[in-house]
């Protein structure tokens, strides 16, 4: 790699660690570095392996490819409903990105459930991020807490909820008609 290669990518990492409010050590901390391996990267001074670059890239939220590419420089992306990414999502559920890679300064994901559809039978944590969840259409019912001890939310079109990525939370659609939702997380929950 180039010493202008090598800067760029320097740079990049310093661009998405800034972005994900992290600092020096908190990345260094995640991808198994050090902080002045982080801090020599981030000038340009050090190059990484592969597997080092996975292991920031992993940290960071975002991929390997995203460490090298400047195509997110561009000021807006139009993304068609057709064009969503769908993941995988339970039965009768389904989920789809709406924020595009690389993640910035948040995630934000449409949901479908069908009648009798949910995220899952037992609640799920993931990091420790801002979430807020919005229903657009139907009713949802939303526990949030550990087993045993989940408060029951149930939300209908326009209503919101905001809790951390971190307190188990579970969404269940347990009406007749297909519900509609919308989460959005910030900062990014990490790569798994």
């Amino acid at each position: 790699m180039s010493e202008s290669e090598t800067a760029r990518l320097g740079a990049r990492v310093r661009a998405y660690r800034t972005m994900r409010r992290m600092t020096v050590r908190g990345l260094a901390a995640e991808a198994g570095a050090s902080a002045s391996f982080i801090s020599q990267l981030e000038r340009g001074q050090a190059g990484a392996s592969v597997g080092m670059l996975r292991r920031i890239a992993l940290a960071l939220g975002v991929t390997v490819a995203d460490l090298f590419s400047e195509d997110d420089e561009v000021g807006h992306r139009v993304v068609p409903r057709s064009g969503r990414p769908e993941l995988p999502a339970g039965p009768g559920a389904r989920k789809y990105l709406i924020s595009q890679r690389p993640l910035r300064n948040l995630e934000m994901y449409a949901g479908e459930f069908d009648p009798g559809a949910s995220t899952g039978a037992e609640p799920y944590t993931h990091g420790d991020a801002q979430e807020i969840l919005l229903v657009i259409r139907g009713e949802v019912t939303l526990w949030l807490g550990p087993p045993g001890e989940a408060a029951r939310h149930v939300l209908g079109p326009g209503d919101s909820v905001e809790y951390r990525t971190s307190l188990p939370h579970r969404v269940a659609n347990e009406g007749e008609r297909t519900a509609e939702v919308l989460w959005v997380v910030s900062p990014p929950t990490p790569a798994t």
